[in-house]
Formats: structure tokens, C-alpha cells, sequence
């Protein structure tokens, strides 16, 4: 948390007496009052906001004291202003003056200040009291107010508008819409001062108005936009790009103000009372018959427009060109919105938005200008009749495929999707099918994208993709390492002399293994659920299975593994699940060689084997060959015991003719003798060189399995009763081999006996053993028609006192 030096000022600050704090307030006011502040005032104050905040409980200042930090708002060091404004966020205002603690109280208004007025606003009333304020010092003249008073206004009403937006009324929206048509259309279109003309006489007088320019060097022949340039500007130019800056969020939060009387809808004024710009707009401009909301759309397309004509010329510097996709993202958001509010819009931004997709899509370095294009598409695309093919192809197979390693655009890519599931779901047939590809994201760099995924995977999970995206996600971290090695291979030389090479970046550029990558790489589903040849690919990558982003990788794959268990059990039928059970056998043996994550991926199939199997018994006997063949292989027993354990229970619970009429007493004894010979076996030997002994559940699993077996087929108890009496003999001659924990064989011995109790009444043991489902799941407290709740009700009565 802190160092010892930070902990020791906080301690003194919490326990400086009240009278040594006063004097310190008597010494910073004398302070305060000199004209140059320095280090001393600076040191002062940090070390008042230090006091202040140390406790937990707010404080008064003395009113000289509050007044001077007060004036200090205004000061020309923004060190003051920053430190004034966070020594008095502090504090309590003066008694009185909570009414009264708006922009009057200082003499210039500026972000610190207004931090300040939003934080310590009493009500709603007082936050839309400021408002008004700062309203009216918009709608003034400009030399009416202060000087910068106009280029702070307009971040605080944003900052109003994006935490308490019901503290606008309907006026001050029309007033505000007003003021941003304006801004935005209306800006001076010649530089701020002007250019000197040279020659000795050179002076104010002389010097005439330059124009603005272009990006590429060329005089603009419009209106003033963001993308315009020159060697200073003037106080409505810098207004011009504030307005374009919070227009966004002003076109989609202004609904959101609360309802009052609308008087300034009707009000037929100029954009600028007293502009001449505006005068001469007003007459030539039909827009401004227009209600204000409707002009203000009107003027933010045309605004659009102009950036994205813009955008096309040739910036003469690097960071004008990163200036050019800023704006190009903000104004097709803008022209989305604007779409969104008037649909007859559509048709007429369409042609431009189409030619700039067909202008950008060919180069990836645009790609974040390319997602709000895409988010038109989606939005708008079926009203114009238009064909978004080749948007979702570059979309959903180039931006993953060769962007993947962009954490910025994974970002908002990922959010792009989220943003929009159900559109996706319902208008992209190519959105499921993408899995392989949006999968790359998680695979690069798990940490930053799995909550995204988390949200996402539900989606992606079908009747159809099912089967392939289980396989996909065991092979994340494959693909984790295959994405690295892609990388690799373009960064590094073929062959570095004397040094020692990788075997899988070797492996990935050889021409017989390229096969086994490129279907990681795949750009969508359909080729195949999944490798033939996996387990010579877990060999390729063997090295990799201690890589960062590998183990990273596998630490996600278990959980989304759970979330893609949870959703498919909604949507598949009993095939389906018979097919991912299958899969769920044969992909335990074939996992990347990471200890950890195989354990866990068996712990979930383990979960998932029982939550199906409980949902669907049949599933029991449908894959009875397969889940037989599995736990007949006495090497699971060692190598995969979380697995084999819960095959073995679901085997003796539900292969019953109770859960399934199909289940024949043949198959039953097949059951038997397959579990019989794998008991049998690691009960008469020790475990093979290299391995452990057996899970003591895993024995206990088999010897439960095998007396439910014969518990339903009574010709069977004799051999089961055999098999647990010699075991009760074998354990008295002392330790045996395969279990060398005294403890675990007395439970397992404690179990057998228990089990061979039972077979003696074979009526008795399959009732206990396999009880019918009104037993396992009683509701007697519930049924009316039995004695059951009278009785409880009866020795309820008796048991209370009255």
C-alpha cells in the first residue's frame, strides 16, 4: 500500500491538534494574501489537502482563508488552480453560501472551477442553476463575458450531460442545439491575428486576414472544420471544435433532458444573434426554418460530409494523418446517429459512406474507421436495400485473421460485438460460423479479452457449431502457440548460425506440418470438427507448453469450457449430446501437455459427463460401446482418474431398465465383466512403473458400479459377493501393493463390507442401491393426499409451546 514515509505523514496529518491547525490557517492566509506565490504557497497547500483528506471526516475552513483559496480558482498557474480546487472539494462551503456557489464567485471560469461547483452542488436545482449560467454566458456577445469563459462552458455542460442530463430543460437544449448549429457552420473561416505583409510599415494595420487551410497545404473553400489548419486560431474556431468534440454525445443524450416548455422551439432567430456570417446565412439557408433539433441534424451531416471530403487529401504530417481516421471514426458515429434520429437521412449518407468503405477496405491501418462503417452497415443497411457481403467478410475474416495481435482494435472490436449480439445473431449468417477467427483475439491475449468472451461465447454456440467449437476451445492453447509462432516466422531468419533454433517454429515452416496449423488457423467453421493427426501436433508444440501466452490460454479454456457446457445443454438434442459425449472421451487423451490444464479440462468433462447423463440417462445407453470401451482401459485408471471415476458412476447409476427400457440384461453383464476385470486387475497388482497407486475413490467407484450391477441382475451378486469377501481377507495379511495408505484401505475395506451386507437381501440392496425417483426426491411435505403433512403439522403443534 504505502511506504513507511507515506504512512507517517498520513498518521501526523490525522492527529495534528486543532489549535496547532489554526495557527497553520492564520500562517497560510498571510501567505495567500502576498502577490508572488512560490514553493512556499505550493508546499502550504499540499500540505492542507493532505490534512483535509487524511480524515475521514469534512471540515471548515476560516472564511478569509475559504475566500482566498477561492480566488485562487482564477489564478494564472494552473499548479494554484488544481491545488485551490482540490483543498476546497474538501471542505464544506461557508454557511450561506450553498445558493449562492456558482460562477459568480470567481472572476474566471475553467475546468478546475467547474470540477469544483459539479462536486459541491447541493441538489439538482443548484446543478441546474449552473446551466443556466453558463447558458447565458453562451448566448452573450463575446465581449460581454470573459475572456475564456466560452472554451470552458462547454466541457462542463458536457460533463452535466453525462452524469445528471435531467438537470437540462427542454429550453436550454434548444438554446444549446442553437448555439452548437452555429459553431459548428458558422466559424470564422480566416485565421486567427493575421499574417504580416512585410516591408518596413509593417504593423497591426497592415497586416490582412489569412485564410485557413487544408491538410495538404491548399486554402479551404468551405466552411471551417476541425481538419483545418493555420498558425492560430479565433475564440469561434476553437468553439467549432468543442462542438465537434461533444456533438456525439449530445446528439445521443439530449433525450434524455427532462420535459418543460419548449419556448425556444418557436423562436425564429439567426444562429447568431448579431454575426454577420449568420445574417447572410439566415437568408440563403432554408435549414433554418427548420425546429432546432432538426437544423442542428441537418448542419452535423453537412459537418460530416466536409470531414470525410477532407479526409481524402494528403496530410503533409504523421500526426495529421492519425488526426484524419480520428475524425473519420467520430463522423461516420455522428452520421450514424443523425441516421438513427431521421431515417430519411439514410439515403442520402449511403453514397458517401459506401464510396468510403470501397476507399478504405483495402487498407488494414484504417480498420478502426472501417468498424463504425460497419455499424452503419448493420444499422441502416436493410433500409437502403444495400448488399453488406463484403463488409462482415472483412469484417469477420480479415480484422481477426490479420489484426488479432492490435490489442486497441481487439478492443473495440470485441465491444463492436458485444454491442450488437442480437443484430449479429439475426442479420450475419457468417457471425457463428467465425468462431475460429474471433477466437484468435482470446488466444493472443487472454487476460485483456476473456471478459469479452465471457459475454460472447453464449452466442456463438449452436446446433451446428457445437461439436467444432469444443474442439476449438481444448485447442486454444495450440492456437495460442501457433499465433506466436506466426509472428515468429516473420520476424526472425529461417536459419540463425550458432544459435539454437525452435522445433516448432521449424515444424511450422515445414511444408508436411502446414497442414496441421493452418486448420488452427482456419478463418471460419465448416472444414472438419477437428485434427486427424492431434496428437502429432501436441508433439510439434511440446516446447511451447511453458509460453506465456500458452499458460494463459490455458488457465481461460476451463471456464469458457463451463460457460459452452451451460449454453449447449439449452440448445441440443439428444444426439447431439450423445456426439459431444464421444468427444468429451476421446479428447481426454489428446490435450496440449500442460499438468494443470489437463487436470482442470478433466474436472469440467467430468461435471458436464454427470450434468447430461442426469438430464438424459439414455445418453447411458446410446454410448454404452463407447463409454464401456473407456472404462475397460485399466491405464485410465492412473492417467485420468477424475474422468474414469465419474464414467464409472454414471455406468452403474443410470445403465438400469428403470432409466432406459433398451437396457438389456445382456448389456448389464457386458457392464459387469468390463468393471469386474478392471478391479480385478488393479486389485491383485501393483500400479505399473511410473504411476501411482489408485484413487481410492476410483476403487470404491467400480466396487458401488459392480453392486448396482447385480443389484438388477441377480445372477450376478455371487460373483460381486465373492470378489468383496476375498478383499476383506487379502487386506488382513497386511499391507497390500496397490494402496499404500493405511487409512484409505480401511475405507475402502468399510465399503465393501457395506456393499456386501447389502447383496444378502437382494430386494433390500437394489432399493437402497437404485431407489426409485419418488424416493430420491420426496415431496410428502408437499402431496395433500397423504398423512404426511397432517403429521407434521401435529408434531409441529406438540413440539411448539402455545
Amino acid at each position: 500500500m504505502y511506504s513507511h514515509g507515506s504512512e507517517s505523514l498520513i498518521k501526523q496529518a490525522r492527529e495534528i491538534q486543532e489549535s496547532e491547525l489554526q495557527k497553520f490557517h492564520s500562517r497560510l492566509v498571510k501567505l495567500l494574501q502576498g502577490k508572488d506565490l512560490g514553493h512556499e504557497a505550493v508546499d502550504s497547500l499540499q500540505r492542507l489537502h493532505l490534512i483535509l483528506s487524511a480524515t475521514k471526516y469534512t471540515r471548515t475552513l476560516p472564511p478569509e482563508l475559504q475566500k482566498r483559496l477561492q480566488s485562487l480558482l482564477s489564478s494564472p498557474a494552473e499548479q494554484f488552480q488544481v491545488l485551490s480546487s482540490a483543498v476546497l472539494r474538501e471542505t464544506l462551503p461557508l454557511s450561506g453560501q450553498e445558493a449562492n456557489y456558482n460562477q459568480e464567485n470567481f472572476t474566471q471560469l475553467n475546468s478546475h472551477a467547474a470540477a469544483l461547483l459539479l462536486s459541491q452542488a447541493g441538489s439538482r436545482a443548484d446543478v441546474s442553476s449552473l446551466c443556466a449560467h453558463l447558458l447565458r454566458s453562451l448566448d452573450s456577445r463575446q465581449s460581454e463575458g470573459p475572456a475564456n469563459s466560452l472554451t470552458h462552458s462547454l466541457p462542463i455542460l458536457n460533463s452535466v450531460l453525462t452524469h445528471s442530463p435531467e438537470c437540462l430543460t427542454a429550453d436550454h437544449v434548444t438554446l444549446l442545439s442553437k448555439k452548437l448549429v452555429d459553431w459548428l457552420r458558422y466559424a470564422s473561416i480566416t485565421q486567427g491575428g493575421g499574417a504580416p505583409s512585410g516591408g518596413f510599415f509593417t504593423g497591426p494595420r497592415s497586416r490582412q486576414p489569412v485564410p485557413i487551410a487544408e491538410l495538404d497545404g491548399t486554402v479551404s473553400g468551405d466552411f471551417f472544420t476541425v481538419l483545418c489548419v493555420g498558425q492560430s486560431f479565433t475564440e469561434d474556431q476553437w468553439m467549432n471544435v468543442y462542438s465537434f468534440s461533444m456533438l456525439r454525445h449530445w446528439l445521443l443524450t439530449y433525450h434524455s433532458v427532462s420535459n418543460g416548455n419548449n419556448t425556444a422551439d418557436t423562436d425564429d432567430r439567426s444562429e447568431v444573434d448579431g454575426s454577420v456570417v449568420s445574417m447572410l446565412s439566415a437568408t440563403s439557408s432554408s435549414s433554418r426554418l427548420l425546429p432546432p433539433k432538426e437544423r442542428l441534424r441537418e448542419k452535423a451531416f453537412q459537418y460530416c460530409q466536409r470531414l470525410i471530403e477532407q479526409s481524402d487529401r494528403k496530410a503533409h504530417k504523421r500526426t495529421d494523418t492519425d488526426l484524419q481516421k480520428a475524425c473519420l471514426v467520430e463522423a461516420v458515429c455522428i452520421l450514424d446517429c443523425v441516421c438513427g434520429e431521421d431515417a430519411s437521412l439514410v439515403f442520402r449518407t449511403f453514397p458517401c459512406i459506401k464510396a468510403l468503405f470501397g476507399r478504405l477496405s483495402s487498407d488494414l491501418s484504417f480498420a478502426r474507421v472501417l468498424l463504425p462503417i460497419a455499424q452503419f452497415y448493420l444499422n441502416h443497411g436493410e433500409m437502403a436495400a444495400v448488399d453488406c457481403e463484403s463488409v462482415w467478410t472483412l469484417v469477420f475474416r480479415r480484422f481477426p485473421a490479420e489484426l488479432f495481435n492490435d490489442s486497441f482494435l481487439a478492443h473495440e472490436f470485441l465491444r463492436f460485438l458485444r454491442l450488437n449480439l442480437e443484430s449479429l445473431q439475426l442479420r450475419v449468417p457468417q457471425y457463428s460460423h467465425s468462431f475460429p477467427n474471433l477466437l484468435k483475439f482470446l488466444a493472443w491475449d487472454s487476460p485483456a479479452v476473456v471478459d469479452d468472451f465471457v459475454d460472447l461465447l453464449p452466442s456463438l454456440v449452436t446446433a451446428g457449431t457445437a461439436v467444432e467449437l469444443l474442439h476449438t476451445l481444448l485447442d486454444l492453447p495450440c492456437l495460442s502457440a501457433t499465433l506466436v509462432l506466426q509472428v515468429r516466422s516473420t520476424c526472425l531468419p529461417i536459419s540463425e548460425p550458432g544459435g539454437r533454433g525452435l522445433l516448432s517454429l521449424d515444424a511450422f515452416r515445414n511444408q508436411s506440418f502446414r497442414g496441421l496449423f493452418l486448420f488452427l488457423l482456419r478463418g471460419e467453421a465448416g472444414s472438419g470438427d477437428t485434427i486427424d493427426r492431434l496428437s502429432t501436433l501436441h508433439e510439434l508444440l511440446a516446447e511451447t507448453a511453458d509460453w506465456q501466452r500458452v499458460v494463459q490460454c490455458a488457465q481461460t479454456a476451463p471456464m469458457l469450457l463451463h460457460i459452452f457446457f451451460d449454453t449447449v445443454i439449452e440448445v441440443a438434442d439428444e444426439k447431439l449430446l450423445a456426439h459431444l459425449v464421444q468427444a468429451m472421451l476421446e479428447r481426454s487423451s489428446l490435450l496440449l501437455n500442460i499438468p494443470k490444464y489437463n487436470k482442470e479440462i478433466h474436472r469440467v468433462f467430468s461435471c458436464h459427463l454427470l450434468r447430461m447423463c442426469k438430464l438424459h440417462p439414455s445418453l447411458v445407453v446410446d454410448q454404452s460401446h463407447e463409454l464401456l470401451e473407456f472404462a475397460g482401459a485399466t491405464a485410465k485408471v492412473y492417467s485420468k482418474e477424475e474422468v474414469y471415476t465419474h464414467v464409472v458412476w454414471v455406468l452403474g447409476e443410470y445403465l438400469s431398465a428403470s432409466c432406459d427400457s433398451r437396457c438389456s440384461v445382456r448389456l448389464i453383464t457386458s457392464c459387469f465383466e468390463t468393471l469386474e476385470a478392471v478391479l480385478f486387475e488393479i486389485t491383485s497388482s501393483a500400479a505399473p512403473p511410473g504411476a501411482d497407486c489408485p484413487v481410492p475413490r476410483v476403487v470404491t467407484s467400480l466396487m458401488s458400479a459392480l453392486a448396482k450391477l447385480a443389484s438388477r441382475s441377480h445372477d450376478l451378486i455371487p460373483r460381486v459377493s465373492l470378489f468383496l469377501s476375498k478383499l476383506r481377507t487379502v487386506t488382513r495379511g497386511g499391507p497390500v501393493a496397490w494402496c499404500s495408505d493405511e487409512e484409505d484401505l480401511v475405507a475402502i475395506v468399510t465399503r465393501g463390507e457395506e456393499l456386501w451386507s447389502l447383496l444378502k437381501a437382494p430386494g433390500v440392496a437394489q432399493s437402497v442401491l437404485t431407489p426409485p425417483p419418488p424416493v430420491t426426491t420426496p415431496q410428502w411435505h408437499r402431496d395433500s393426499n397423504v398423512a404426511m403433512p397432517l403429521r407434521l403439522r401435529a408434531l409441529t403443534n406438540l413440539t411448539h409451546s402455545q
